[in-house]
């Protein structure tokens, strides 16, 4: 399994300058500045932006997310369909940060689509395998007519 950098989570002041969570500071240099901290954020409850996102992470991390039995709530939204952008709210229970539940998140998400495409793979070259032998049919239907 590949080592997993810290996702970059930014907060924003008030002021126009970004806060930077030092735990969460690391070189995805293109990814960090993709996941921001919308307003409002507490420790045990935030609203997190991820920008060029769609259904297809939200609802899988909103999943993930919410099989984590320090999550009181996760849920997530697209404001608009022709913004590239996802919203994710995510409260936990007393003493539980938000900040470490997406990372947990964000990895637990990665290693099972890594789980996914082995076992992909490892089907692939299995039907590839019988498909070298003589196999009358080697589709699963037959055509008709």
């Amino acid at each position: 399994m590949p080592d997993l950098a810290p996702v970059e989570i930014r907060a924003s002041n008030g002021d126009d300058h970004d806060v930077v969570d030092p735990l969460y500071s690391l070189d995805r240099s293109d990814d960090v500045s993709r996941i921001r901290v919308l307003p409002g954020a507490m420790e045990t409850a935030a609203s997190f932006q991820f920008d060029k996102e769609d259904h297809t992470l939200g609802n899988a991390l909103r999943y993930i997310i919410m099989k984590n039995p320090d999550v009181e709530f996760c849920g997530y939204s697209i404001p608009h369909p022709s913004e590239e952008k996802l919203n994710l709210r995510i409260q936990t229970y007393d003493g539980v940060s938000v900040y470490s539940v997406l990372d947990k998140g964000l990895r637990d998400l990665e290693e099972m689509c890594d789980v996914i495409t082995e076992k992909f793979e490892e089907a692939r070259a299995q039907k590839a395998e019988k498909m070298d032998v003589d196999d009358p049919e080697p589709l699963p239907f037959r055509r008709v007519g």
